[in-house]
């Protein structure tokens, strides 16, 4: 059985939407979160327990920071996996995760994840994902769909289908991200997209910047002896 704990247990978020992210392809959805918490202001309003919690506390900005926490600016809620739930509880975990959002008066839930930059094939920075109780609006007009036979994995998935099973209203943003490091352009991407959603203004210059840097060790690495010291063109 799943032991799984709100506390405070009166924690009032009804009438809030819920914005969550997870590590995963490039970071995306846990950069995504973390920086929207930061620039929003948002502050904390509760924290989650479970069996399933990592033994790990940290210190940040002069206090302690447990695993998973909620935060919250105005109608919008953040959920903070600082630390990733074990990959055997995961699905555990995130049943009972998605069950509390249900009945807690969430109006509904915006997921973010990567999704591998490999199987893009337009100029589009992400795709969309959504429950059959859920009203693409406002940015998500313009959103393409997941392509058919794409499989989500992971927290995204185990909380989509919950939340389908649930009747309860959710989307998922994924922005296509690299493999093989953290990807700020990426978290930039989703955080435009969940702005727009949610009449927020987020500056991501910062994210952009460090997105340019990355991209320019990665292209100094990638480049052949050869050329790193002379004047090839091809």
């Amino acid at each position: 059985m799943t032991t799984f704990e709100i506390i405070p247990e009166d924690l009032d978020l009804r009438g809030c939407s819920l914005i969550a992210g997870f590590h995963g392809i490039g970071a995306t959805g846990y950069w995504t979160v973390k920086y929207m918490i930061q620039k929003l202001g948002a502050e904390r309003v509760a924290f989650v327990d479970s069996e399933q919690a990592p033994p790990v506390a940290a210190y940040s900005g002069g206090k302690l920071v447990t695993p998973h926490e909620l935060y919250r600016t105005g109608n919008i809620a953040f959920l903070k996996i600082d630390v990733p739930v074990y990959r055997e509880s995961e699905v555990a975990f995130y049943r009972a995760l998605a069950s509390w959002v249900a009945r807690a008066g969430f109006v509904e839930a915006a997921l973010v994840g990567g999704l591998d930059a490999g199987l893009r094939v337009d100029r589009e920075t992400h795709r969309l994902a959504h429950t059959s109780n859920f009203s693409p609006r406002g940015p998500l007009l313009q959103s393409k769909p997941l392509e058919d036979e794409r499989i989500i994995v992971g927290p995204v998935a185990v909380l989509l289908n919950r939340f389908q099973m649930l009747g309860f209203p959710a989307c998922a943003i994924l922005s296509y991200a690299t493999t093989e490091r953290v990807d700020p352009r990426a978290a930039s991407a989703a955080i435009e997209v969940l702005s727009g959603l949610y009449g927020v203004e987020v500056d991501t210059s910062s994210l952009i910047k460090g997105a340019e840097a990355l991209e320019k060790e990665t292209f100094k690495e990638e480049k052949p002896e050869t050329e790193r010291g002379g004047s090839m063109y091809t």
